[in-house]
């Protein structure tokens, strides 16, 4: 009896601050778990298994074995790596310098320049949010979208 008194006082509390209390049941809906989260997971099983089916049904077409002793005459690779592709053939040229030179100076120059990124906000401290204003960093980007831009074309049509 008393736990019973104890139950109707808890509940009694709760509602106080609940302001759906006064809701019809219908109105109010379902729980998100277990509900939802079951409709997902139908979902979820239903696309893997359209998955699987459509991988067994059509399997990609296999190719011959690559053989790496046997390579195309030029591949070039996609037009957002043109840049860093150039600079690598550009970096192919101080051959002179040593035999670990090229490597080097083609991996640690896109360091660099990464590097010379992040650190604009520091070396530029202008206080001044008009980009009028900020000479600096107009110039830095205007000069870093046109290397990019060039060095793109170059790799492209070299």
């Amino acid at each position: 009896m008393m736990d019973e008194r104890k139950e109707i006082i808890v509940n009694e509390q709760l509602d106080e601050g609940n302001p759906y209390k006064d809701w019809p049941k219908e109105k109010l809906g379902h729980p998100f778990f277990p509900h939802h989260t079951v409709v997902q997971l139908i979902q979820a099983l239903l696309v893997v298994t359209f998955l699987i089916v459509l991988a067994t049904l059509m399997p990609a077409p296999m190719e011959p074995k690559a053989d790496p002793f046997i390579t195309p005459e030029h591949i070039k690779p996609e037009w957002y790596f043109l840049a860093a592709y150039q600079f690598l053939k550009i970096a192919e040229k101080l051959g002179f310098l040593g035999a670990w030179a090229p490597e080097l100076i083609g991996v640690l120059g896109q360091g660099l320049a990464i590097l010379f990124i992040v650190s604009v906000p520091f070396i530029d401290r202008n206080p001044e949010r008009i980009p009028g204003k900020r000479k600096l960093a107009i110039l830095l980007g205007i000069t870093g979208v046109l290397l990019f831009i060039g060095f793109t074309l170059w790799g492209r049509y070299s």
